[in-house]
């Protein structure tokens, strides 16, 4: 690249915030043929796809990549599968762009409403995983954005061969190529540059480890969608169905050690631990996981001394740590102080208990009788999701197609005049 990485990234925003402008006013018709294209293009490219990911496979061998960070990188042939049954889902959700809610008369005579509309130019900056290039770019797409992909340097092969298949797709629709753009060069400055061109870019979404999503957080000059953690919590409450709470603290714990939705903490209210505890410690350690518990709790089961730093600790790993509280009050004191407002959930047959403890857990999901790992946009029924946001401005929880928009208010007259009487 003979262009400076500035120059570079400023011609991919200028070509982006273009494209903005033609994806924003496409026919959903046109985004869907567009999305079943790149479907169709990925089924047609296999050998093409699996060869650009083994190049990116091999030098992570070379350099030392860990295995778990290798089966993220591979594209196997489900995996394939699933991007292009990804691709086909997206196209059949309802597009949101141009919706209008909420049309009102005024005592005036004009109607005013709220019309969904795409947010424009969204950056997204990830790493390891190849398919998250057909999640994101579908995502953009549907909702009428223009996209710029930044993922990682142990993918650029695969990166490229995947956005090649969008760019057959999007090319199938008229629609133009600057729609998808995934950034070329490996070089980290690109980063610097993309989260520092609000004239360019009007969100980023980051998806990574947890220095990456500091680092943008701390120097982007563009508002950021974004969590740092996911310190997620199930509280079993004394009017708790122990049975129930056995079978969902374990689902919540082992579905999935590595997802962000993963139960870090179980609290557990002290009227019932001795009686809930030791059958859940049995059913985790058969499992292998490792337990972690305050001194209330290893009065009844063995388990390793917890720690203050446990309580504050996503560990995405065969790890859970335990207290026992003395009652509701204290659960949601404990997950607000230490939680990351990611989800937490309470296992309780208690109404009234149920919707204090919704009311003031102050997270993006809070759930009742259900294992934190149903924390995922399909799950939650919007197909897919962009990644998933702890903030409390724009959007909060999954973030899907909806959350990819904003509103705008619309106001219809027929010549009314403000103050006057109308001619």
């Amino acid at each position: 690249m003979t262009e400076s990485v500035l120059d570079y990234m400023t011609r991919l925003g200028h070509a982006a915030r273009e494209a903005s402008r033609v994806i924003g006013r496409a026919s959903t018709a046109q985004k869907n043929r567009a999305l079943h294209a790149a479907a169709d293009a990925l089924d047609a490219a296999r050998a093409e796809l699996a060869a650009a990911n083994e190049l990116d496979l091999a030098a992570g061998r070379a350099n030392g990549l860990e295995p778990a960070l290798l089966d993220r990188l591979a594209l196997t042939p489900a995996r394939i599968d699933g991007m292009i049954t990804g691709l086909r889902q997206v196209a059949s959700l309802p597009d949101p762009v141009g919706a209008i809610r909420d049309m009102s008369y005024r005592p005036s005579g004009i109607q005013v409403g709220k019309m969904r509309t795409p947010l424009g130019v969204i950056g997204i900056i990830y790493e390891s995983r190849p398919n998250v290039t057909i999640d994101a770019a579908s995502l953009c797409l549907k909702s009428g954005n223009a996209t710029i992909l930044r993922g990682g340097s142990e993918a650029i092969h695969s990166n490229r061969a995947i956005a090649s298949c969008i760019q057959r797709g999007l090319a199938a629709a008229g629609l133009p190529a600057a729609v998808v753009q995934v950034v070329e060069t490996t070089d980290r400055e690109a980063v610097g540059a993309l989260i520092g061109m609000p004239e360019f870019v009007d969100v980023i979404v980051p998806r990574g480890g947890r220095g990456l999503i500091e680092r943008i957080s701390r120097d982007a000059r563009v508002p950021v969608i974004k969590h740092l953690d996911g310190i997620c919590h199930i509280y079993v409450s004394r009017h708790a169905d122990l049975d129930k709470a056995w079978r969902v603290a374990f689902n919540a714990k082992t579905y999935r050690y590595g997802i962000c939705g993963a139960m870090e903490t179980l609290l557990v209210d002290q009227q019932v631990a001795e009686r809930f505890l030791p059958e859940m410690a049995r059913r985790f350690q058969e499992k292998g996981v490792e337990l972690r518990g305050c001194e209330r709790t290893r009065a009844f089961i063995d388990a390793k001394p917890a720690t203050e730093a446990d309580w504050h600790t996503e560990y995405l790993d065969a790890i859970l740590s335990i207290r026992v509280v003395d009652g509701l009050d204290q659960a949601i004191e404990h997950i607000n102080h230490y939680g990351s407002h990611h989800t937490d959930s309470i296992i309780s047959e208690h109404q009234g208990e149920a919707r204090q403890f919704m009311a003031e857990v102050d997270s993006a999901s809070v759930m009742l009788n259900t294992p934190t790992c149903f924390a995922d946009g399909f799950e939650y029924g919007l197909g897919a999701e962009i990644g998933i946001s702890t903030d409390k401005l724009h959007a909060r929880g999954p973030v899907g197609l909806e959350g990819l928009t904003c509103e705008k208010y619309v106001v219809i007259g027929d010549g009314q005049l403000r103050g006057q009487e109308s001619c």
